[in-house]
């Protein structure tokens, strides 16, 4: 445990207050529906402003024709809504013509027993190539850091970029580290008086996944072992659920909608599982109690169903929390690609579709920070309902003596 801590700072001060909250604070309805009011706003107003500046609907190409006029280049809401989605080697700000506003990212590969460093502004947003690499323009590796061998075959290297994603994940790990940091000073030196400040919000949070989810599950005897691991994903997926509704640079990026990053969090709780499961557990794994034996030998279709249920609880966790933060996103961007794609017919058919799309959009966003929170208490109860089934005791022998 001493290793976790140190690896994992956020777990460790998550053990210390879970350790140390008895009482349950006082915080009026009131003052927590003042603070979400305000962040709301704030969240709504960033995002609108941020997404007119980003929008590059009406760029421009030049002409083929001898007068080389310009064109009006058609708006693809696929391929916008597909570029704010996804990962990438820069963090675009906006665009206007031709010109691309965007943070570059560090690109660092390994290839042919070589390290190679530089930044992603070499590849001009993929119009470039730098060293022999270039970003893959089409198939599956699409955008995908590629280079050419000499017998014109594909060569991927070993890719450690540092991409948005990542980027994003360190931004959100340090603000979460601060906040907990500075929540966990603030409790020692309140200790059992009322929360002040920022820990008045986060407090009572705490005691909401310590009691209706770690105890509720897990009991009050085995809870503590396994509240630091809950309190962590919980804060971790519900921080980078609200920061991806605030598209400014360095918030913004899907981390909870990218399907890598909720893989690693599934994966997690399987080795919490899988490592903390007692005999009980695997008992009921490889010789399920009740059954009859036909369906155990010489098939062993039961054992093959539980091992087959242990890889589907982690596949569940991952897939449902990917599909409902991308979801959320593409809903929102399509109700503001619609005021673009109305707009291309005519100037008053964009301003019409604009007022739907804007409500429609608020109406998204106010819901999309409800969902925010309901995706992370999903995937902290399910953890620990899993969890709980791996290190529950088999009391059925014990029922069955005490009745003799």
């Amino acid at each position: 445990m001493k290793f976790l801590l140190k690896c994992f700072p956020i777990w460790g001060f998550f053990r210390k207050i879970a350790a140390n909250f008895n009482e349950t604070p006082i915080l009026s309805e009131e003052a927590i529906m003042r603070f979400l009011r305000k962040t709301a706003f704030f969240t709504h107003f960033i995002v609108f402003i941020s997404f007119y500046f980003a929008m590059p609907a009406f760029a421009s190409q030049d002409g083929h024709d001898a007068q080389a006029t310009h064109e009006v280049e058609e708006f693809n809401p696929g391929d916008m809504i597909i570029s704010h989605i996804v990962d990438s080697y820069d963090w675009h700000i906006l665009s206007i013509g031709h010109t691309h506003i965007s943070v570059p990212l560090p690109i660092i590969l390994y290839d042919e027993g070589q390290w190679h460093f530089f930044l992603s502004s070499r590849f001009e947003h993929g119009h470039a190539s730098y060293k022999g690499y270039e970003l893959a323009k089409e198939g599956a590796i699409k955008g995908k850091i590629i280079r050419y061998a000499a017998d014109g075959s594909i060569v991927r290297p070993w890719d450690f970029s540092i991409t948005k994603n990542v980027f994003g994940v360190f931004v959100s790990s340090i603000m979460l580290i601060v906040i907990m940091s500075y929540v966990a000073k603030a409790y020692k030196k309140t200790n059992k008086h009322a929360p002040k400040g920022f820990q008045s919000v986060i407090e009572p949070i705490i005691l909401f996944v310590r009691d209706e989810v770690a105890i509720a599950t897990l009991g009050k005897d085995k809870y503590m072992r396994f509240a630091p691991y809950l309190l962590t994903i919980f804060f971790f997926i519900f921080f980078n659920n609200l920061l991806g509704l605030i598209p400014i640079f360095p918030l913004g990026a899907n981390i909870t909608g990218n399907i890598a990053v909720t893989g690693v969090l599934a994966l997690f709780t399987f080795g919490m599982i899988t490592f903390s499961g007692n005999k009980n557990y695997w008992a009921h794994i490889f010789n399920t109690p009740g059954v009859p034996w036909w369906l155990k030998i010489p098939l062993p279709l039961m054992p093959i169903i539980e091992l087959l249920g242990m890889f589907t609880k982690p596949f569940v966790l991952m897939i449902r929390l990917f599909a409902n933060i991308t979801a959320g996103h593409i809903i929102i961007l399509g109700f503001i690609s619609m005021i673009f794609v109305f707009g291309q017919t005519s100037a008053s058919a964009g301003f019409t579709m604009s007022i739907l799309s804007v409500l429609m959009s608020v109406f998204m966003n106010f819901l999309e920070l409800l969902v925010a929170f309901i995706q992370a208490y999903v995937f902290t109860l399910l953890s620990s309902i899993f969890i709980s089934m791996a290190v529950e005791e088999h009391h059925h022998e014990e029922g069955h003596e005490a009745a003799h």
